[in-house]
């Protein structure tokens, strides 16, 4: 009898953990209150920290579905405007339901870093879905326009403020994938995320992002001696 409980709770014990991995594997869409630095939009996409250098700190997100589009041009600035346009018209309700879309955080720009300055690059811009459109959100009627599910991933990441611009995109991804090197870390090198949580009308206190993506198990050691106390999250 005791044998057929044990056998029972071990099989509830795995059961319940299979369900605490399927719910981590899926999008955390929350409240913004959960993020200090996400101010101006009622959800934002929320991570799983795993660790924090001097350097980066690694996150990992889980699944998620957002709108996106794409531009190809020379530089990042006019692929934007296009680009932010055409997903603004879809949250508008310019799609198959007419819905209106809450806006959320961050806006995200996945950057080609093959891409020398006198050859254009495509350019893909995504706005995260909300919670209550993660299952069914309204399709698109723009063709440029479509509904894609990233896969649950850890990044890299690297925090900076002012005006997210070419220039100041490409410095601090050269810093974060100079300081990945310096200690071994494997990440895709054929692009990076640029992740943006302010309007253009904020003028102060913007916060901006570069992410790569991590391959294997993220690096969480540091470059300087002096700084071998890595401070994990608890």
């Amino acid at each position: 009898m005791q044998g057929n409980q044990t056998a029972a709770m071990m099989m509830y014990l795995s059961g319940f953990v299979g369900f605490l991995l399927v719910l981590t594997a899926e999008a955390r869409v929350g409240n913004s209150s959960e993020l200090a630095f996400c101010t101006e939009t009622e959800q934002c996409l929320v991570f799983d920290p795993v660790c924090k250098t001097p350097q980066y700190e690694v996150r990992h997100y889980g699944s998620a579905k957002w709108v996106t589009t794409e531009e190809t041009h020379y530089i990042m600035e006019f692929a934007s405007m296009k680009a932010f346009r055409r997903l603004f018209k879809y949250i508008t309700g310019d799609n198959a339901d007419g819905k209106k879309v809450e806006m959320t955080s961050p806006v995200l720009m996945k950057m080609p870093d093959d891409k020398r300055f006198w050859q254009t690059g495509v350019y893909k811009m995504g706005f995260l879905l909300p919670a209550e459109h993660q299952k069914n959100p309204p399709n698109p009627t723009d063709e440029a326009v479509s509904i894609v599910t990233l896969p649950a991933m850890k990044v890299y990441v690297k925090t900076y403020g002012g005006w997210m611009t070419s220039f100041s995109d490409k410095n601090n991804a050269n810093s974060l994938s100079s300081a990945l090197d310096l200690v071994g870390a494997k990440y895709k090198k054929d692009f990076h995320y640029a992740a943006g949580y302010n309007s253009p009308m904020t003028w102060f206190n913007r916060h901006n992002e570069v992410w790569y993506v991590v391959e294997d198990e993220p690096e969480c050691s540091t470059s300087s001696e002096e700084d071998m106390d890595m401070s994990p999250f608890a």
